[in-house]
């Protein structure tokens, strides 16, 4: 968790099955899922221009579809050796 207040509420709900680990603050590179979004900017959707908002989220649907259609990106994006979760 990287320290959001949403993360901190009483009311969280978290399953006995899961560890949480909190990432210090101001420490982006380490959060996973920013990561998956700075490689989906690089790779897909940087230097494009759109010529409307449904064109943007339009963009944003296939390339998230495309990702999400192969693990392989993803696990190597979002795995982190030092917490853990790499195999």
């Amino acid at each position: 968790m990287d320290g959001a207040g949403w993360h901190k509420s009483g009311a969280l709900n978290i399953p006995e099955n899961l560890s949480i680990l909190f990432l210090p603050p101001y420490s982006p590179g380490l959060n996973p899922t920013k990561n998956v979004w700075q490689y989906l900017r690089q790779t897909y959707l940087s230097n494009r221009v759109f010529e409307t908002w449904e064109a943007i989220v339009d963009a944003c649907c296939d390339v998230w579809n495309r990702l999400t259609a192969e693990t392989g990106p993803i696990k190597s994006i979002a795995t982190r050796n030092w917490a853990g979760t790499g195999q």
